[in-house]
């Protein structure tokens, strides 16, 4: 059975690339089509679009996770595989222009497993083993993804895989996706051991990753990130703008991005509880 590390970017699923070797690590990487916050470093930039065979402008997550994806595969020796999906753009259009929300919470599936899925389908045969990042405090997101899994232990996607015999639309089939496993669980590491890890190597990581305005967030946090990243936020405020409904039932991005600070915030005023996540 072959293996792959899912990567995020993030410190906890690099260490287990840095530290648990499988067959291929894969990264999906989250685009947007906003000039406004366009990746600036043209010559990396270009190098990206290598990477992922496709236009890359900008992405809805911190810039440092294209060095952190750079600098992760020089440090560990092994090639990266990046792959990419639509744009969250397209994504969007794809869903009548509904926005992805706590009940309708699609953006995780359109632009990081499924772009992996197909990866894997086309490039592996057989069975897969898939390690994930879930810490030893993380048990109950990995008993949730255990109880998604079929009679032979396998999480179950749904993906392209052709076109119909009169080529008028997409062939869809469900396939066997991985089999999960947590390697941090499994040698009861939390975030300290990780934090501990990574210091003095040379990879860079962003404050937080997954995207800037994670609708998962707390309001307050999205206003740190929003004056951390005003372009890329933004961004979001606009697809609230453009399109139907909120990321947020109760509150806008732009009323959130207009927010008076009534303290100054740091970076060490959140945790991990407040960052929302994939669930990749």
């Amino acid at each position: 059975m072959k293996t792959i590390n899912s990567l995020s970017g993030g410190k906890t699923s690099s260490y287990i690339a840095a530290n648990h070797a499988a067959d291929y690590d894969v990264f999906s990487l989250v685009r947007t089509m906003d000039n406004a916050s366009k990746f600036k470093d043209e010559k990396v930039r270009k190098l990206v679009e290598d990477r992922i065979q496709a236009p890359f402008i900008s992405t809805a997550e911190d810039d440092t996770i294209i060095y952190t994806m750079l600098d992760l595969e020089q440090y560990i020796g092994r090639e990266i595989v990046w792959v990419t999906g639509p744009t969250f753009d397209d994504v969007i259009k794809n869903h009548s222009g509904y926005l992805p929300n706590k009940v309708a919470r699609y953006c995780t599936t359109d632009m990081k497993t499924l772009p992996i899925a197909k990866w894997r389908y086309d490039n592996i045969k057989g069975d897969v083993e898939m390690r994930f990042g879930f810490r030893a405090n993380e048990q109950g997101r990995a008993k949730k993804m255990l109880e998604r899994c079929n009679e032979k232990g396998m999480v179950e996607v749904k993906i392209i895989t052709g076109r119909s015999k009169n080529n008028k639309r997409n062939k869809w089939e469900v396939i066997d996706y991985c089999k999960p496993t947590f390697p941090l669980i499994k040698d009861a590491l939390f975030k300290d051991s990780i934090e501990e890890f990574w210091k003095g190597k040379p990879v860079r990581f962003a404050y937080m990753n997954n995207c800037v305005g994670c609708w998962w967030r707390s309001p307050m946090l999205l206003k740190h990130m929003a004056d951390k990243h005003p372009l890329k936020m933004d961004w979001f405020a606009r697809q609230e703008e453009g399109n139907k409904g909120q990321f947020k039932s109760d509150v806008s991005y732009r009323e959130i991005i207009s927010y008076n600070s009534q303290f100054q915030l740091f970076d060490e005023d959140f945790d991990e509880c407040d960052t929302g996540y994939c669930g990749i």
